[in-house]
């Protein structure tokens, strides 16, 4: 960490050519690559090639662009000295080997963004790639981007939540690609010959709180729920989300790979039951939760730390049982199912209500009721070593449909499976929506449609 955020600046504003008035995002060069990526988009097919020859004079003039400007940008980012350089390189060998399947390997294995978390350090991202929740298609796309780290998260990630793999981020600009639902950045989505061991991974906490914000306020509304002190001022400061949501992710995504699991529980590049990913993301989800109500009543947790803890705990369960279950089509949406089981657990434990068309919740009851079904998922993962695939995959199926209602249809409640073929006849005999919303959910979903819509590309500056 030898460059700092005012380190940086000082590069910006001793680069006039470059940026005439100190600010990236509205910099003449910024908006020249923009504009080129821009550009070049359209000409390039799903996998990111241009086929079309026609298209390649076109091209060449446009990658000529994209690679003189990010090498221009090399003493504004002066901590990114040597991707900005690779990515150049990689944009010429792309065009001199005639626009095939992009290759950025090397510019990716050049970007190391988690050796420099600093709050408010930018880093400028160029890279054919796909979005998360935004598009399948591998195209270019161009985003400035802001490191979100106060002292209370370093000190959390210098401590006990160790997570040297995790940068929070927030948008400053981008291309076309990110104007959608995605909220991250990470390097498995990027073109590249070969798949490297993996350093980092960017997630946009100002999305993420922003989102949060809009929906939970409007769902609140509609349902009348009297929300406590603390959630308000998560719905009334960005800032603060944006902090809370960092806190969250931080020790939601260290969770992956922590704990009793299945060998391994994301099962990558194998086909399995989405609900499996439903039970992985909430585990997640209610280990970060659960790690916040200890850290709220642990004596030796200071003021900033436990104020952020009680305001993950707001975090964590709005945004799973108000966002998550009603964002997304009804096709294999795992966040949707954990949402609407999170929802479905609190109100048949009794600790949350909806009588006479008002939504209430026992507050002081609810930290015991959501730790008490992180407990289930985790027992059922200890479970799972000593129990052949198929039968983890039940185990999960009835943990679920233990809370909510499957399908009328599904052959998965039924037990009708192929229990003596291969495990790939359970996967194709789940129900692109195994476990549909319920009746509650239906009517909240279209009154929330129009909220929901409207997030997409949203951010903290919107």
């Amino acid at each position: 960490m030898s460059h700092t955020a005012s380190a940086a600046q000082s590069a910006i504003v001793g680069e006039p050519e470059v940026l005439e008035d100190g600010s990236v995002e509205t910099s003449t060069a910024w908006l020249k690559l923009k504009v080129a990526v821009s550009a070049l988009r359209p000409l390039q097919v799903q996998d990111g090639s241009i086929p079309n020859t026609a298209h390649h004079a076109d091209a060449r003039a446009l990658v000529a662009t994209i690679a003189g400007t990010l090498r221009a940008f090399v003493p504004v980012f002066p901590h990114d000295e040597e991707y900005l350089r690779a990515a150049a390189a990689d944009f010429e060998r792309w065009e001199a080997r005639g626009f095939g399947v992009p290759d950025f390997f090397d510019s990716l294995a050049a970007f190391q963004p988690q050796l420099h978390r600093i709050d408010g350090l930018r880093h400028l991202v160029v890279f054919p790639m796909y979005t998360q929740n935004g598009s399948t298609d591998r195209l270019v796309e161009a985003v400035i981007v802001e490191v979100i780290w106060p002292e209370f998260v370093a000190a959390l990630e210098a401590g006990e939540y160790s997570n040297a793999l995790f940068v929070p981020i927030r948008f400053v600009d981008f291309t076309e690609g990110y104007d959608t639902n995605s909220a991250v950045l990470f390097p498995e989505t990027i073109a590249m010959r070969a798949v490297p061991t993996f350093t980092w991974g960017a997630i946009f906490a100002d999305r993420e709180a922003a989102r949060f914000r809009r929906v939970v306020r409007e769902a609140s509304a509609i349902t009348k729920l009297d929300l406590p002190a603390d959630a308000l001022r998560l719905l009334d400061d960005q800032h603060l989300a944006e902090e809370t949501f960092v806190m969250w992710d931080l020790i939601h995504d260290r969770t992956h790979m922590r704990g009793d699991l299945p060998f391994d529980p994301f099962m990558i590049k194998q086909r399995m039951p989405y609900f499996l990913y439903s039970l992985e993301e909430l585990r997640c989800d209610l280990t970060a939760y659960r790690e916040a109500v200890r850290l709220e009543r642990a004596e030796d947790t200071d003021d900033v730390t436990r104020d952020h803890a009680k305001l993950v705990q707001y975090a964590v369960l709005f945004d799973r049982i108000f966002r998550f279950a009603i964002t997304g089509t009804r096709v294999r949406n795992y966040d949707g199912v954990g949402g609407q089981l999170l929802f479905a657990w609190l109100h048949q434990h009794h600790v949350l209500h909806w009588t006479d068309t008002r939504l209430t919740i026992d507050w002081a009851d609810v930290p015991e009721v959501v730790i008490a079904l992180g407990r289930e998922i985790e027992e059922l993962y200890w479970r799972s070593i000593d129990r052949p695939k198929t039968a983890h995959w039940l185990a999960a199926y009835e943990l679920v449909s233990g809370t909510l209602t499957p399908h009328p249809a599904s052959n998965w409640a039924k037990r009708d499976l192929p229990l003596d073929g291969p495990p790939k006849g359970f996967t194709d005999a789940v129900l692109p929506d195994e476990f549909p919303l319920s009746m509650f959910y239906e009517a909240l979903s279209k009154k929330m449609a129009d909220v929901i819509e409207s997030t997409a590309g949203l951010t903290g500056r919107s």
